[in-house]
């Protein structure tokens, strides 16, 4: 049975960061040790029994640190139970349906064989870094459309799988 998970991550405003910590919290709680940390600040995942990899999406495409990790250690990564996780609409429909990986995170499932994979809203709030997001946020459409009740249920799930 799996007791080492990493749940790695890349955010630029820290909102995927959060998620990522909120994921490892509901899998401590199934009796897993987890450490949630930067994607890029990740050597190995040798130490890792399995491993939960999210990436902020920007722009149609993942966090590029998310994307560079998973290049970096793809091939020890098919060799563990491996989940995927995005997040990024700036509006409900993550909570109301299913959305589908964008094209580079499916191609990444397939060739690593991952076991799964979510959208969550995303959030953007004032004091956000980057061009880009201070003029989404100018036009009124930023805000907090993660939800943690989504997020902690997808985490148990992974934990029940990983536990039993």
């Amino acid at each position: 049975m799996p007791r080492n998970v990493l749940v790695a991550y890349g955010t630029t405003n820290g909102s995927t960061a959060e998620i990522a910590e909120a994921i490892a919290e509901v899998l401590r709680k199934d009796g897993l040790t987890v450490e949630a940390l930067p994607a890029r600040s990740v050597p190995s995942v040798a130490p890792y029994d399995a491993v939960v990899i999210g990436g902020g999406l920007y722009a149609g495409r993942w966090h590029k640190d998310a994307r560079r990790f998973v290049r970096r250690h793809g091939k020890n990564l098919a060799e563990r139970p491996l989940w995927f996780f995005s997040s990024g609409p700036l509006d409900a429909s993550a909570s109301e349906r299913d959305i589908p990986p964008v094209p580079g995170v499916h191609k990444a499932m397939i060739r690593l064989d991952a076991k799964g994979h979510v959208t969550f809203g995303g959030c953007l709030q004032e004091g956000a870094k980057g061009w880009v997001a201070r003029m989404i946020l100018r036009n009124g459409k930023g805000g907090d459309f993660r939800d943690f009740g989504q997020i902690e249920a997808w985490a148990a799930r992974i934990g029940q799988e990983l536990t039993n």
